[in-house]
């Protein structure tokens, strides 16, 4: 098998690959990242979102343990706090429709933790059962030319150096700096695309009230729908005892980063639930704002002579607005992809490896970006978007006959569950049965408020101190 491969970024994307290749017997993987990495599940700076919620939805699981076996991925998680929440039955959410209900049946089962914890956990995890090696260093380009690449060039105290790899994975997240390191291959003329809906998150720590223990992970989504600004909250359990609380606004609705305006945002979304709850939970951070939230998609897999010996996965191909909870699964997505190609290939310098990695990889970006793109778009003031054409406004018109049918229908609801959690394709939303219970709307009336049990409700009332 091959020499050496170098991986660039040693975040959720970089380790799984990172993982992979040592799987597949590649002598040396080195990875390289230019921040200093925690030794614990701790934020670091060159991960904008990590304080925001993130959810780790059972297909990215599912591709993660099958790229680390024997780790017992969701077991560690688990045992460090992390909770399971079923879609079906675990959650209080209100759609753009309305109140989604809850059903007996629980239905696919994610994971909600920081996303400091998971980093941790998968670099922890990659790192005890692998020989791949983490080095601290600034990657300023590559090295090769414009028919292979040959590694990287690495500035560190005493200059720059280069680091010589039979393939380099470009796994550097959001901000990856591919276009002008393929500009110095001489490789120029990359379409990239931006979609940016202006979004705004803030995010909040608090400690759990007790009592409130086992209350549902809560969300009120935005309304893409009625020409205003999308703004949204959620309450999600995390770790030691806490909630994670995040506010979503897109351009003209951003939320606040003092307390007091942090609240009023929470109560003035379409249900006041969420600031209801905050209202008696004890703080333990301050409000926390990111801006870096836009859809951004640098068509790689489009160029027609790309290089041997590079490879590009998660953010560095495409990133997606952080609220649709799809950026780790993806990620996990695309390391399965160059697992899959280097066991067909048998060696990392089999011809057109690169290609064949980036164009399947590719295919579950565009999937997540349709997704994004769609949704983002119908934002006022969204820039990049374009004016949505005839097929763009017959999927918003079933999409939301869809949502709306799974108000009140389990078959409507399974297939939106299956597609959020990232088991499917957007096509299950086609399946017979879903396309049956789209035309035939919800059979239930719709709720009147959220589907709370008895103890929720005696929580919330518990908890309220704003009169709402």
């Amino acid at each position: 098998m091959s020499r050496r491969a170098v991986v660039v970024g040693a975040g959720l994307a970089g380790m799984l690959a990172a993982a992979v290749l040592a799987n597949a017997g590649v002598a040396e993987v080195v990875v390289l990242d230019r921040d200093e990495l925690p030794d614990g599940p701790r934020q670091r700076r060159g991960l904008p979102q990590g304080r925001h919620a993130h959810l780790l939805m059972p297909g990215g699981l599912t591709a993660m343990e099958e790229i680390v076996p024997g780790a017992s991925l969701r077991g560690r998680l688990l045992a460090a706090g992390a909770h399971e929440v079923p879609l079906g039955s675990g959650m209080l959410a209100r759609s753009p429709e309305g109140w989604l209900r809850r059903w007996r049946r629980p239905g696919p089962v994610m994971l909600t933790c920081t996303r400091a914890l998971v980093d941790w956990t998968v670099r922890a995890a990659v790192l005890e059962q692998t020989a791949v090696e983490v080095r601290r260093a600034a990657v300023v380009g590559l090295t090769g030319s414009s028919g292979r690449v040959r590694g990287v060039r690495v500035s560190g105290p005493g200059g720059e150096e280069d680091l010589d790899a039979d393939l380099v994975v470009d796994a550097s997240g959001r901000g990856t700096r591919i276009i002008p390191w393929l500009d110095g291959l001489g490789l120029s003329g990359v379409r990239t695309r931006t979609v940016d809906s202006g979004l705004v998150n803030a995010s909040r720590v608090y400690r759990v009230p007790a009592g409130a223990e086992r209350f549902p992970l809560t969300v009120v989504h935005a309304d893409p729908y009625v020409s205003r600004p999308g703004r949204s909250a959620m309450v999600m359990p995390i770790e030691g005892d806490r909630w994670l609380v995040s506010c979503g606004g897109t351009r003209g609705g951003e939320p606040p980063a003092d307390p007091e305006g942090f609240l009023r945002y929470t109560l003035g979304l379409p249900d006041p639930i969420v600031g209801r709850l905050i209202s008696g939970a004890e703080p333990l951070t301050d409000v926390h704002l990111s801006r870096s939230t836009s859809n951004v998609r640098h068509y790689l897999d489009k160029v027609r002579d790309w290089p041997e010996g590079l490879v590009v996965l998660g953010d560095a191909l495409g990133t997606f607005n952080p609220a649709y909870g799809q950026g780790m699964s993806v990620a996990a997505f695309g390391a399965r992809v160059l697992g899959q190609e280097l066991d067909r290939a048998g060696g990392l310098d089999a011809p057109g490896l690169a290609r064949r990695v980036l164009r399947g990889a590719a295919r579950p970006v565009d999937a997540a970006w349709a997704m994004a793109v769609g949704q983002d778009v119908l934002y006022p003031g969204t820039r990049g978007g374009g004016r949505p054409g005839i097929a763009d406004r017959a999927a918003t018109a079933y999409t939301r006959r869809m949502t709306r049918a799974a108000t009140g229908s389990l078959a409507a609801a399974s297939a939106i569950w299956d597609v959020t959690s990232m088991r499917t394709p957007p096509t299950r939303l086609f399946h017979p049965s879903a396309v049956l219970a789209a035309l035939a709307g919800p059979p239930l009336p719709l709720l009147t408020g959220p589907p709370l049990t008895p103890g929720e409700r005696e929580v919330l009332d518990g908890l309220d101190r704003t009169g709402a």
